[in-house]
């Protein structure tokens, strides 16, 4: 077996804890090397035999480190890309990617010129239920699709105190945050858009970074995908609808990983979790002049196979799991929609 990847995480927040350290720890195929902490030393418990460093400085200079994690503050993102890379390290960064698609398109062109792998974290890509989707999608089960809506509600009317996410600073805000997730899955789904419309709110008004979002992804045919958020859901409509001229997908929210990791769930390369109790899904369509009328149920996600994609394609040679061109399209979208929402008009890509 090839030699595992030494690994370096740093940061020891919720991403941190929850969607990085306990995959790399669990892999044979990883060494979890070091950990960035601060201040705290919480880090020492959880993982004794992992360094414990104190700045992101001493994590990159550590030479036997072969894979950085970036999962800071996403307005730290471009500096501390940018110096990973120019030490020799392998990256992966956490979404968002970057503030904006300059920084983004810089730090993609960056490790291109060093021969180095850059990886975005898009956990979301091995979320059961986005699984559900893309089968519906790629199996044509609906016929062409004509509308398509994509949502990502919470009910979280307080504010978390969080300021690189809910402060003034740029990147900060719930389209940036959770937006990313869901543009990134309608690129994969549907292709980059022509155009973009957005609304774009802060609904807290204690707070400054947005916290409501509505975004219209125009593509060359009659068709339209809408992306929307929000944090004043206690109920909500289905996350995933589907419309074609066959009729109808509906699909909730209901991969189990994140809930299951913030009980402690410790996960693994085999099936960690189980599936969703009961249905989950419903599907309304014609198949070869049949009416179909089904209750669906989504299959496991695992975000392990992020982390073995990425073992692969440093070892292995295969693909990039998450490509930095991909995040860049997305940075684009996200680009877009705040100027849309700004200037209250449609802006081409």
């Amino acid at each position: 077996m090839s030699q595992p990847i030494i690994t370096g995480i740093a940061s020891f927040g919720m991403s941190g804890k929850l969607f990085h350290a306990p995959f790399i720890d669990a892999s044979p195929h990883y060494e979890l090397r070091a950990i960035v902490e601060r201040h705290k030393e919480e880090s020492r418990e959880r993982y004794p035999n992992a360094k414990l460093y104190r700045s992101f400085d001493e994590l990159i200079a550590d030479p036997e480190i072969e894979l950085v994690i970036v999962n800071t503050p996403v307005q730290t993102h471009f500096e501390y890309s940018k110096k990973a890379l120019e030490a020799g390290k392998n990256i992966v960064v956490e979404k968002p990617f970057m503030v904006n698609a300059g920084q983004a398109a810089q730090i993609d062109a960056l490790a291109n010129e060093k021969n180095l792998f850059l990886s975005v974290y898009q956990n979301r890509r091995y979320d059961g239920d986005y699984k559900a989707i893309k089968d519906v999608v790629s199996e044509n089960m609906l016929g062409e699709l004509k509308e398509v809506e994509l949502r990502y509600d919470r009910y979280r009317p307080g504010h978390s105190g969080k300021a690189h996410k809910e402060g003034d600073q740029p990147g900060a805000g719930n389209l940036h945050d959770l937006g990313a997730h869901l543009i990134d899955q309608a690129l994969q789904l549907f292709g980059f858009p022509e155009a973009v419309f957005a609304d774009i709110l802060t609904m807290r008004t204690e707070l400054i970074a947005n916290d409501y979002f509505e975004v219209l992804l125009f593509y060359p045919r009659p068709f339209r995908v809408r992306i929307k958020g929000t944090v004043f859901a206690k109920e909500s409509p289905y996350p995933f609808v589907l419309q074609g001229e066959n009729g109808t997908f509906l699909q909730q929210r209901s991969d189990l990983q994140e809930s299951k990791l913030l009980e402690g769930v410790k996960p693994s390369i085999e099936p960690w979790i189980s599936t969703p109790e009961g249905f989950d899904g419903v599907l309304h369509t014609t198949i070869n002049g049949l009416d179909v009328q089904q209750q669906t149920r989504s299959e496991m996600g695992n975000y392990m196979n992020y982390y073995e994609d990425v073992y692969r394609a440093l070892r292995n040679h295969g693909p990039n799991p998450v490509p930095a061109s991909d995040a860049v399209l997305t940075m684009r979208v996200i680009d877009a929609a705040l100027q849309s929402s700004k200037e209250r008009r449609v802006v081409t890509l």
